[in-house]
């Protein structure tokens, strides 16, 4: 019988993953896109409720609002009119100015004729400007109509903000001007996006090379007696992976369609729910809801499959020795082929709806990845949990539904309180799913840090459970 250890040429899978970060790092640039250096500022400057007008903005009357804003790039300036409820004439001029310099940053003129109440006009910038952060700024407004035929720019009188003036006329008014500033920030780890990535590919390579030659001098290595396991026993995981598949639609008609169907199903249940007994508002939650539901589906049945593991693999396990952890690794593997089954029906759900698929879409992979690695984490601990302790099993039904809740499947996350934000925050299907809509749906790139963090999150749970699985599966056959 030919060695495991000759067979596999560690220096080729190492070249093999070399290149394949390399690839990742390149097409990761292209998807993300702009969202990969900017993202929305965080001081941008909110409009304030109107309770009332500024003045009538006849020929001869300019009202100014100074206004300092954190904002690295500025885009755009928006204010909120009214008309009184009649049609008025003539042209409304909206300026931003530096007065440290008297620099005109934007300028944009607008038909008066075509205002109505209440309405928002904006002045956008040809390219963001980059020199306003935390900067004096001042909006000045005027127009050439008559008076009896004008608009005029909305204020709320009782708002008043550190830093901002409003005058007409040179004259200071109360309040402040109903208008907001948008841009984007700098993100700093996108900004030098290349020098991080030869940093990481630099301590990639070496760990690799440190491995290598501990392999070459025949020195213990975990990460290579995996790879030497994983090749060694690659015929009894497929059977482990297709013998679990099919043993969950046994006997059962529509079989492997049920995996398909299922999620098509349950999204069809809680859309027609919670978008008619209980009105939901969310834009397109049709697609909102199923991207959700998959990936919640996936990790309830990975776990629950896993949980199981060692015990419902107790003959194998006293009778045919191989690695323990290939028993949690195959049934996660075995529900990560239905989750792939289950992206049919998330795309015909999402182009039905009329999801426009950006190239930021392919994206969501990184976190159903993501989502797999906390999986397949999680069920060690549950596996190892069902050995010593076999009431898990109905505390995991528990556990399952309290999380379903508390993960923003079907409701948004807004209607939670402040108090229990903290909860989203520390439960990780909220980041993967939130993040996988974000790139779907929103057609956008989540920050560079959103991607470390998932990436943090799974490989954590995935050590912690490894570690405790490790630590007492030389116990596992007294229990049995």
């Amino acid at each position: 019988m030919s060695d495991p250890k000759r067979e596999l040429n560690i220096k080729k899978i190492f070249w093999g993953v070399l290149a394949a970060y390399i690839l990742l790092i390149v097409s990761f640039n292209f998807l993300s896109g702009e969202q990969l250096h900017f993202r929305r500022s965080r001081g941008e400057v909110a409009s304030p409720v109107a309770d009332g007008g500024a003045a009538e903005l006849a020929q001869g009357v300019i009202v100014e609002q100074t206004f300092q804003a954190k904002i690295q790039r500025l885009e755009r300036v928006s204010v909120q009119w009214g008309t009184y409820y009649r049609s008025n004439a003539g042209t409304v001029t909206m300026e931003l100015v530096r007065p440290s310099d008297g620099a005109l940053l934007m300028r944009e003129s607008f038909d008066a004729a075509t205002i109505t109440e209440g309405q928002v006009l904006s002045m956008t910038a040809a390219e963001p400007v980059e020199t306003v952060y935390d900067v004096p700024l001042q909006l000045r407004l005027y127009a050439d109509s008559e008076i009896g035929n004008a608009v005029a720019p909305l204020v709320a009188s009782q708002d008043v903000r550190e830093g901002f003036v409003l005058t007409v006329n040179g004259g200071a008014v109360p309040g402040t001007l109903c208008f907001s500033a948008s841009g984007t920030d700098y993100i700093w780890t996108g900004l030098h996006y290349w020098e991080f990535s030869a940093i990481f590919g630099a301590l990639l390579a070496l760990l690799l090379l440190l491995v290598w030659r501990r392999y070459r001098r025949g020195k213990h290595s975990y990460l290579v007696n995996a790879l030497i396991a994983m090749r060694k026993y690659r015929f009894l995981i497929r059977q482990l992976v297709a013998r679990d598949f099919k043993t969950k639609y046994k006997r059962s008609i529509l079989g492997i369609f049920w995996s398909f169907l299922n999620p098509l199903l349950t999204m069809l249940v809680q859309y027609v729910v919670f978008s008619t007994i209980f009105k939901s508002d969310i834009p397109n939650f049709a697609a909102y809801l199923i991207i959700g539901t998959v990936m919640f589906n996936f990790f309830g049945e990975a776990c629950g499959m896993t949980l199981s593991s060692i015990l419902g693999n107790a003959s194998l396990i006293t009778k045919v020795y191989m690695p323990k952890y290939i028993y949690p690794l195959t049934r996660t593997m075995s529900s990560a082929v239905n989750l792939a089954i289950s992206l049919a029906p998330l795309l015909i759900v999402c182009l039905g709806t009329g999801v426009v698929f950006q190239k930021s879409a392919v994206l969501a992979l990184y976190f159903f990845v993501c989502l797999i690695i906390f999986s397949l984490g999680f069920g060690m601990l549950l596996a190892t949990s069902m050995v010593f302790f076999r009431d898990t099993q109905f505390l995991w039904n528990v556990l399952n539904m309290m999380w379903m809740y508390a993960t923003p499947i079907f409701y948004p996350e807004t209607i939670l309180p402040d108090g229990f934000r903290i909860v989203l925050q520390i439960n990780p299907l909220y980041h993967f799913i939130k993040s996988a809509r974000m790139c779907i749906l929103n057609g956008l790139s989540p920050e560079p840090t959103v991607y470390l963090q998932c990436l943090t999150i799974a490989l954590g749970m995935l050590l912690v459970g490894a570690f405790v699985f490790y630590r007492k599966q030389n116990k596992f056959v007294l229990y049995l």
